[in-house]
């Protein structure tokens, strides 16, 4: 069997007394699309948090290739190929596209690199490269986040709630761009409420509650067997 990408083995996480992670077991496999799902307060975006480096485990071992990553910085985890999407984009509104993604060329990348991998994933972005960044719309800013994680070329992206407060054509449209970056080999976990979409493009997704993964499985597993509640509606 080939060593995961990513492997959290019995990991807890806490926000102070309030203990949010209780034991999360999960393989993510090397270029694998994994969605994670489950229902607000389910502990996904926690879960991120410490894969991330933003928040450390209180219990438990999380393997990147094989390697523990427990106690390592944002900073490490970056440079060993991880990249993360937070939640709310998380670009600056003030500044250009073309300047948001410059800012990427502080990390090494040269900057030449850095508008070719945006502006040939997201054409779009061309087109607006001298707008600022908060006069984007809610997609096209989503389409600049993630064209900076690009920019490093990572191993092993993380997205959180990719399709918060967008319109559905537009979430296709992020979502087939996100099937295409795993089809050139980078590993992918994304978390998401509203399940529909996650599971039209995940080779396997994962359903959290309670702080716990309760089951993990293919598409068309979970699809028919979880409660629509429990996948975030009709979404």
């Amino acid at each position: 069997m080939s060593v995961p990408i990513l492997e959290l083995v019995d990991v807890h996480a806490a926000y102070g007394r309030i203990e949010v992670l209780r034991g999360v077991d999960l393989r993510v496999p090397a270029g694998a699309v994994v969605a994670l799902l489950g229902p607000n307060g389910a502990g996904k975006s926690t879960l991120l948090k410490v894969v991330s480096g933003q928040l450390a485990a209180t219990a438990g071992d999380v393997h990147m290739a094989g390697v523990s990553v427990r106690n390592a910085s944002p900073g490490e985890l970056a440079r060993a190929g991880l990249a993360l999407v937070p939640e709310g984009r998380g670009v600056f509104p003030n500044l250009s596209v073309e300047d948001n993604l410059r800012l990427m060329s502080c990390a090494g990348v040269p900057a030449a690199q850095v508008r070719d991998t945006a502006y040939t994933t997201f054409p779009r972005l061309h087109e607006r490269r001298r707008q600022l960044a908060g006069t984007l719309s809610g997609g096209e800013q989503q389409m600049l986040a993630l064209a900076r994680a690009l920019t490093s070329d990572p191993a092993l992206l993380l997205l959180d709630e990719l399709s918060m407060g967008l319109a559905p054509a537009i979430v296709d449209e992020l979502y087939d761009t996100v099937r295409s970056i795993a089809a050139a080999g980078v590993s992918i976990v994304v978390v998401e409420q509203f399940a529909r979409t996650a599971l039209r493009i995940c080779d396997l997704a994962a359903v959290m509650t309670g702080g716990r993964i309760e089951t993990v499985g293919a598409p068309d597993e979970i699809g028919s067997t979880m409660a629509d509640v429990m996948l975030g509606g009709a979404a």
